[in-house]
This record gives structure tokens, sequence and C-alpha cells, in this order.
């Protein structure tokens, strides 16, 4: 049985970890010894906008000791990452390179979608996790700078939010005030009520069932409750609510010292227990699971996936496709000619497979495109393509990243305006990018040349690629005298692009049921 050893590095918001993991044929990650190290780097740029030399030199300090422990245990493959402690920084690149420079480790810097997705990935597939799906759940991740929360329902994942509440950023906004305990956790409730008021509005209009937690200290809270004996952490939620307020009676010493947390000043304990204790109380579940899983655990998944070392029992481009049609949903425009233009798009793909030379990837993002290309029109009819747009970059989808959720957006726009050149758009994709955002939008413009009246007129439909040709056969039992009238033009730049000319040829069928 071959055994290989892969580490995982985040750097955190207020602390820096690694954890060395062992894969075991066809077994999930496990985990064989863990590293933290505190080091407030979120606290630094809020208070001064950037990270500063001393705390650079600290996290570069603590890297090289990371790498000095891989080097121990022999771990040539690993993954390090940082998410909103260095996001989006005036500094961001300068940090990267130091560390680099510094310390050999290569940091890459994730967008909030992929952070989240990676976590998600620790927990997907796992029993517990499966069984709440298939009623309703809410994942609420909750971190230091901000928390995603997630719903499933019927086993389909509804939609995913971005809320800017986080247990560094309460702590940094309310700690320091020379208030009393009571009056810090007041403005934490009060102001976490706030945050999630527009989301009950718009998404807690059915009850939840569950809601998984995933945060820092939710394993020592449901570890002092005791779970219900089947399930591992898994508590009541009413016993969850009560014995956080039992919590809230103590001093923070007697806190920290009943939950054993290593330090008995633990700064953001009451920002945690408190963004708890309202999600707990705004969602109202029967139960809170607490899988012990972080990004850590999330990066070791991610990279056993990628490599094919383990396969995951969860569909994760299933709920790509189940949030796109949500979002369209959402805003009124899934209809019958959604799933035709999808089914049309798709086949083109597949029958261009030699010529394009994209991946099972591409085809997923072409989906999601097809999915939402009309979800501007909610937002204006005469920009509907410029609206999509901008809909689909502000929206989230967990499973995709950043660059393929801005594939997507731009390949609806050019699927409603005529492509650009790369010059026009080199500041939102690079050439790849633009590559494949011309390919997939040259193939749903032909989907949408053959469904322009959105009748479905075409009972069969044959394509195939005959010498310099991309021919496409239908047998109509309409006319359809509009869509050849529009082909032409709708279907110029797949010639642009693929150096092949569409043609639509006809094969009329006698509609039997209309006559009678």
């Amino acid at each position: 049985m071959s055994v290989q050893l892969f580490a995982s590095i985040y750097i955190g918001t207020y602390d820096v970890s690694m954890k060395i993991f062992e894969f075991l044929e066809k077994r999930r990650p496990h985990e064989v010894d863990s590293f933290e190290a505190r080091l407030d780097l979120a606290r630094n740029s809020f208070e001064t906008g950037h990270i500063d030399s001393d705390h650079v030199q600290q996290l570069c300090d603590q890297l090289a000791e990371f790498k000095e422990i891989m080097a121990g245990y022999k771990i040539t493959e690993y993954e390090a990452y940082a998410a909103a402690s260095l996001r989006d920084l005036p500094n961001e690149e300068f940090v990267i390179n130091q560390i680099f420079i510094r310390t050999g480790i290569m940091v890459k810097v994730l967008s909030n979608s992929e952070h989240r997705f990676i976590t998600f990935q620790a927990i997907a597939g796992r029993n517990t996790f499966e069984r709440m799906i298939q009623t309703s759940a809410i994942i609420a991740d909750v971190g230091g700078a901000s928390m995603q929360i997630t719903i499933f329902r019927e086993g389909r994942l509804v939609t995913t939010q971005h809320i800017e509440v986080g247990t560094m950023q309460l702590s940094s906004l309310f700690g320091e005030r020379g208030q009393s305990l009571r009056q810090y956790e007041k403005q934490i409730e009060e102001y976490v009520n706030k945050k999630l008021e527009r989301f009950r509005t718009m998404y807690m209009t059915e009850s939840v069932d569950s809601i998984i937690l995933i945060s820092d200290y939710g394993i020592e809270l449901v570890g002092k409750i005791g779970g219900n004996g089947k399930e591992e952490r898994l508590v009541k939620s009413e016993k969850f609510v009560k014995f956080i307020d039992k919590l809230r009676k103590k001093t923070l010493e007697e806190i920290t010292g009943e939950l054993n947390l290593p330090n008995n000043r633990e700064p953001l304990i009451i920002p945690s227990i408190m963004v708890f204790r309202t999600l707990v109380d705004y969602i109202s579940p029967k139960e809170v699971w607490v899988p012990g899983a972080g990004i850590e655990d999330g990066m070791a998944c991610d990279y056993a996936y990628r490599k094919k070392i383990l396969k995951s029992s969860h569909n994760f481009d299933a709920d790509v496709i189940s949030a796109a049609k949500y979002l369209a949903e959402h805003y009124k425009s899934y209809t019958p000619h959604t799933d035709a233009l999808r089914t049309l798009s798709t086949r083109i793909f597949d029958t261009l497979k030699k010529v394009h030379g994209l991946g099972k990837r591409e085809r997923l993002l072409l989906e999601v495109a097809s999915i939402l290309q009309d979800c501007g029109k909610y937002v204006s009819l005469f920009n509907s393509a410029q609206s999509a747009r901008q809909i689909i970059l502000s929206s989230e989808f967990i499973g995709l990243s950043h660059e393929e959720r801005t594939i997507v957006a731009m390949t609806v726009y050019f699927n409603g305006v005529p492509l650009e050149e790369y010059d026009e758009v080199a500041d939102e994709l690079d050439t790849d990018a633009y590559l494949t955002v011309a390919k997939l939008a040259a193939i749903m413009r032909v989907g949408n040349a053959l469904e322009q009246s959105r009748k479905e007129k075409f009972k069969n439909i044959r394509m195939a690629v005959k010498d310099h040709d991309f021919v496409i056969t239908v047998e109509a039992f309409d006319d359809i005298s509009l869509e050849k009238a529009l082909f032409e033009s709708r279907t110029a730049c797949f010639e642009d692009v693929y150096s092949l000319k569409p043609v639509l040829r006809e094969k009329r069928v006698f509609n039997y049921e209309s006559e009678n």
C-alpha cells in the first residue's frame, strides 16, 4: 500500500498554520501532525492598510520553521495559500515576493470563492453532510475577516453569499473600547444581526433543518456540550444556544479555562461565540454540526483530487450548475429556451472536440454561461449583455475560481455583443482566457441562432465538420425563415474563431400534430 505525505500551509488572518497529511489508498487524507503560530496579520492590515516589515519578517521566520519541519518529514509535496490576510493589500505582491526570496516558499493568494471551495471540499462527501443537504442545510464558514453562508435544499446548492462579518474584524471594531464584557457582546450581537438582516429577507423564506459550522472554537464548544452519540460533533441547536448563554455569564478568563484554550485571555473567543449564537438564533435549525475541518484539510483533499490520488463522492460540478439555475430563476430568466440552448451549445461543443482543444472544465463553463445568458434582461432589456456581465461578476459560485467566473461573464457578454479585440479586454482576461471566451461565445451564438424564435422548431439536429464547413442539418416541423435570415449574421464570429463556415441545412418534416 503506497503512502504519500503532503503539507498544507495556510496564512490566516490571525495565525499561520501547517498540517501534515498522509494519503492511504482510497481513503480520506489522514492528519499526521499540525503546527500553529499566532500572528495578527489582519489586525496589522486593518489598522495600517498594509503589512509592515516587522510582521513580514515574523511571517517569513515562521514559514522558514515550517520548511525545516517539512525537511524532517522528507516532504516534497505541499501547497501554501493565503486569503484575506494578504488579498488586495497595496503591498501584496511585494510580500509574496519577499516570502519566496527569504524562504523559497511560493504562496498563492486565494480569491474568496477559491478559499471557500477548498474548505468546502473538506466536508463534502461525508455521510453527515450528505444526509443534511438532502433536506435543508446551511454551511456557515466563519473566518477572521468575513463569513460565507451557503444554502442547500433537497440536495441542491441554492446560493452562497459572502458577508463582511469576521471574528478578527469584530475584535478590531469593538474589542478595545474599555467597555464591559456585556456591552461588548451586545454590540457584536446588534452588528451581526444587522449584517444578516438582508440575507434573511432574501434567502431565508423557508426553514432550515441543519447548520454546518466551520470555524475555530467550534470543536471546543461541542466537545463540552457532548454529541448525540451517533454522529460526532452533532448537537441539538437548543443545547448549543443554552451552553453559549451559560458561557456569557462567565468572565473571559473563566470561558477560556472551561474550553481549555491555551491563552487565558483569548481575544477572539467572545466574537466567535457571539457570531455562533446569533447565527443559530437567526437560522433556527434543529441541529448544529461542527465537522472539525478547516482550509488545511480542504487543501489536502483538493490536492488529492487534482492528482487523482482520491476521487470525491460529491458532485461539485452539479453544485455549480444548481447555483447557476437558482441565480437565473432569481432574475426571472430560467425558461425552456435556457434548457434548449444549453443542450444545443453542449452538442456543438462535443462535435467540435477536435477543433476547439478545450476540455471538461470549459464545457462546464459553457453550460453555466448558457443558463445565465438572459439574466441581465431583468435589469435592462436594452443593455442586457452588460447587465448580465455585472450580475455574474458580482455573484459567487462555490466551485468556480475568480478567473472562471470572469470567463463565464465575458462569454455571456460577447454572446450579446460583437467580440472585441484582445487589447480591449486585456485588463480582465489573459490571452488563454480570451481565447476560451471567444470559442465559447462563438458556440453560444450558433446555438442562439438555431433558437432565435424560442419556439423549439427542430425535431432532430445533426452536426458534423465537413472539410471547411460546420454543417448543421435540422428536421424542421415549422417555418424557420427567421432562423435562416439571422443565422449568417449571428454566426460570423464562429467562422473567425474556428476557420469553419457554419452551414444550416433544412429537412422539412410534416407536422401531423398541428394539422390535427
